[in-house]
């Protein structure tokens, strides 16, 4: 299957829900907000406030990297009890990806603020999140369902959160690779750190793919809405 072709088949289905599907599947979410899905789901946010009281205060570094780790890890712990449970939600499916881009900020804000992560890592990925938040809003008026998370956003997701863990731990480092002369890639140029950096890297590369892919749905979205007549 070409992008074409994959891409319009997810735009079609967005405009037309698999009813015939079990209620609480993928396919054909409801309407519940109380599931043990949503509790992790509420708690990774519980524990990313705590986690950047901790970093930032410097109250106890230990601590403060164990939360962030357990709050990336119910990141795919409620997915998984969602779907193998029967309970993805809508609430969810809205409250997921608002809860992954607050943990990943706060990541990227703690280890900014403390000297250990480059700026521009900060300003493309949250530059990233804000832009594809508009133009979700900007797709909400064309169709209602909001677009679902892309399995490349996933990986994305997963390389980031790991770079970002392991840069709070600090170890295992590397020596500068010595690839490029750019002072501001860490590792890729002679100067070393974590290997951490070089999942961020590889998730700040991933994140300008994800983007591109995700405006091409909304794209396909805005022109599929208009075609059939059903911009609100």
């Amino acid at each position: 299957m070409t992008f074409r072709d994959w891409l319009e088949k997810k735009v079609s289905q967005g405009f037309e829900p698999d009813t015939s599907a079990p209620v609480g599947s993928s396919d054909n979410p409801s309407n519940r907000i109380l599931t043990v899905a949503n509790a992790f789901t509420v708690m990774r946010m519980l524990l990313t406030c705590l986690f950047l009281v901790l970093f930032i205060q410097g109250i106890c570094r230990p601590l403060a990297i164990a939360t962030y780790a357990v709050a990336a890890c119910t990141d795919w712990a409620d997915g998984q009890i969602a779907r193998r449970t029967q309970t993805v939600s809508w609430f969810g499916k809205l409250l997921d990806p608002i809860c992954d881009r607050f943990l990943l900020f706060t990541g990227v804000l703690g280890l900014v603020i403390v000297g250990e992560l480059p700026v521009w890592v900060a300003i493309l990925v949250i530059a990233r999140d804000c832009y594809l938040a508009v133009g979700g809003l900007i797709v909400r008026r064309f169709r209602e369902r909001p677009v679902d998370v892309v399995y490349i956003g996933k990986i994305t997701t997963a390389l980031l959160m790991f770079g970002f863990c392991d840069l709070l731990l600090g170890l295992p480092t590397i020596e500068g690779l010595g690839i490029i002369r750019a002072a501001w890639l860490p590792g890729l140029n002679s100067v070393g750190g974590p290997v951490g950096l070089l999942f961020v890297y590889a998730g700040c590369v991933m994140s300008v793919i994800t983007a591109i892919v995700y405006t091409a749905e909304g794209a396909a979205i805005v022109r599929e809405s208009i075609r059939r007549g059903r911009r609100s």
